[in-house]
């Protein structure tokens, strides 16, 4: 039998939803149809309908979707998963390049609550061989080779001798396609390709774009909102008012709605009465009693089975978090993690990626946590951070960032990790702390970064492939000790396998040359992302940076040239050199040559990654000894 306040509460909201029942519902106005094409929620094409923040354009019967530099025809809306997609710029006549080529692609405003999602596969064509060689296909028989000179596509790029590249994605944070005539010249787009099939059953051109969920109404004061609402401040934004749901009602941003918090499930209106019934029964005590008592056990048995289904959901949550693992993942509550970060406070936000927003965290105990959340919107992250929980929960190495738990329960997916608080590698070789790590440090920093890596692919069981190692994925602790981070694109390999065959994905700077062209992921892509992050550490140079000269906009193959050129100390950081004594310039060059080797083109060339963790072990003892004596 149930506690009696539990039943005094269901009588509570019975009488709550008897009141409420024949109320209309908020409702933020639907644009009307653009010729036959709805116009779902929240897109706005007129300033009296829709969410201003959605605008896009009714165009002679055609949606259109305006970036900060062209316009693209939308050619489907589902507003169930937050998806729009638009059809990318065609070729311009008897040439190879795309229309929206003077304006260098697709510019998104950041701003907005749109990005380009990683449904995407972008393909460019007609691109500079110098600038990004290492992750480019010239080939005849590359597979852009064979698109573009397939019977069904565009003629301009027929028989041309071009190269081309595949790039997988976008992302939460991407808002733009580049295309300009230091890199590619043209470029195309395909929603979940699969590009293991023949390119005659490959989709038509497109390119996916998500919009986050829009919040409730903006009004002035409470006359902006009908009865159902109360206009109030957004706890989020400072002098910002919206019309919030009241009482008994929640907001369904699909809808633009105010909806009931329990919905009946009886398809001829919760046991057959009319809303006039319903409200003609309140007139008669008895009547009144006998609805209240009745919809109270209706509450009942669906508060209920929507109880014993949470808890079945969370049962099965559990066995796939805690799958194959040696410890279990913590599952923390939606209640602790926005208590720990005070509702994701603006002033809790440490940093923004690809994946989401990152924020700092402060437990009941007291704990320090870095608590990294998923982009609304984003349909991947639920999947993601089951992947990342499912791998920490494998592995146990101080190069690694520690993993608490995890919270999946609110709209967005969440994870818990141990607090690092010396920030990326990145930072310290671009941001206001360039040049004050030492050589040593350095070292020590290339050495940590190994041994994690190396973990992963020796003595984890299966080994662990992490796919986008990066600067900015190393993070320094208090005493400089690295630590490897972001496991959302990680794979499990098998140990029958010598490859894992997927589509490319990761970071354009790091890929791996064989991994981009053959879609072969293996743990010596690692190894040459790794190769680029060695080239950082001596250079302080981003892995792609436009700003430099044409021919050396790609780190790896900038290097590489200066190195055929017997000039590579002339790359390293002069403010590394300045203070460096003559055998650490010597060990200097070791590391840009270990670096090199991790850069091989043949993957079979590179070493592995315990042979770069005991090399650099090496480098670093005659530093450390050298340092000793003098």
């Amino acid at each position: 039998m149930r506690p009696l306040p539990d039943l005094l509460l269901l009588l509570f909201t019975a009488a709550l939803l008897l009141l409420t029942y024949a109320m209309p519902a908020l409702s933020a106005t639907r644009c009307p149809n653009c010729g036959s094409t709805p116009v779902p929620y929240p897109f706005s094409t007129g300033s009296n309908c829709g969410d201003q923040s959605y605008k896009i354009r009714c165009d002679a019967g055609t949606l259109m979707f305006d970036t900060l530099n062209n316009s693209y025809p939308i050619t489907s809306i589902n507003p169930s998963i937050q998806r729009l997609v638009i059809r990318p710029a065609s070729l311009l006549p008897n040439t190879c390049v795309t229309s929206d080529f003077v304006n260098q692609g697709i510019q998104m405003n950041s701003s907005l609550p749109f990005n380009i999602t990683g449904d995407n596969t972008i393909m460019y064509l007609n691109c500079t061989e110098s600038l990004l060689r290492s992750p480019l296909n010239c080939s005849a028989n590359s597979l852009c080779q064979t698109y573009v000179n397939d019977a069904r596509s565009v003629s301009p790029c027929q028989d041309a001798s071009i190269c081309c590249t595949f790039k997988a994605g976008g992302g939460t944070t991407s808002y733009m396609i580049r295309v300009r005539e230091a890199g590619c010249m043209a470029y195309t787009s395909f929603v979940n390709l699969d590009p293991s099939l023949p390119v005659g059953r490959w989709p038509s051109p497109g390119v996916a774009i998500q919009w986050v969920l829009p919040q409730e109404p903006l009004c002035v004061a409470q006359a902006s909102c009908d009865r159902n609402s109360t206009c109030g401040p957004d706890p989020l934004s400072t002098g910002v008012k919206r019309c919030f749901c009241n009482g008994g009602l929640r907001w369904d941003p699909i809808q633009g709605i105010c909806v009931e918090n329990v919905t009946c499930q009886d398809p001829d209106g919760c046991g057959g009465s009319s809303k006039t019934a319903l409200i003609a029964g309140l007139t008669s005590g008895l009547g009144a009693a006998i609805l209240i008592g009745t919809i109270a056990i209706l509450l009942y048995r669906r508060h209920r089975r929507i109880t014993e289904a949470r808890e079945r959901l969370a049962k099965e949550r559990e066995e796939i978090l805690n799958a194959g693992g040696t410890r279990a993942a913590k599952l923390f509550t939606g209640r602790e993690i926005k208590k720990a970060t005070n509702s994701f406070s603006k002033d809790r936000l440490l940093g923004s990626g690809g994946y989401g927003e990152v924020y700092k965290g402060v437990l009941n105990d007291g704990t320090l946590v870095a608590i990294k959340c998923a982009k609304l919107g984003n349909t991947k992250g639920t999947d993601q951070v089951l992947n990342e929980v499912r791998i920490l929960c494998q592995v146990n190495h101080r190069s690694l960032v520690g993993l608490l738990g995890c919270c999946v329960e609110l709209e967005q997916p969440i994870l818990v990790y141990e607090y690092i608080q010396n920030g990326t590698l990145l930072d310290h070789l671009q941001g206001g702390g360039r040049g004050q790590l030492s050589w040593i440090q350095l070292l020590g920093i290339a050495h940590d970064t190994a041994e994690g890596l190396s973990y992963l692919h020796f003595s984890a069981v299966p080994p662990i492939y992490h796919r986008d190692v990066k600067s900015s994925n190393i993070l320094l602790d208090e005493k400089l000790n690295a630590k490897v981070s972001d496991f959302g694109l990680s794979r499990l390999a098998h140990s029958d396998l010598s490859h894992i065959s997927t589509c490319a994905q990761g970071t354009l700077g790091y890929l791996d040359p064989e991994y981009y062209r053959k879609y072969q992921l293996t743990d010596k892509s690692d190894v040459y992302s790794f190769g680029v992050v060695l080239l950082e550490l001596l250079t302080s140079m981003k892995a792609i940076d436009f700003s430099r000269g044409e021919d050396d906009v790609n780190l790896a193959v900038y290097a590489q040239r200066m190195v055929e050129e017997e000039k590579l100390m002339d790359i390293v950081d002069p403010l590394l050199k300045e203070k460096a004594t003559t055998v650490e310039l010597e060990t200097m060059k070791a590391l840009g040559f270990l670096a090199l080797g991790c850069l091989e083109e043949k993957r079979q060339n590179r070493p592995s990654m315990k042979e770069v963790a005991e090399e650099i072990e090496y480098i670093m003892s005659i530093a450390m000894a050298k340092n000793v004596e003098s």
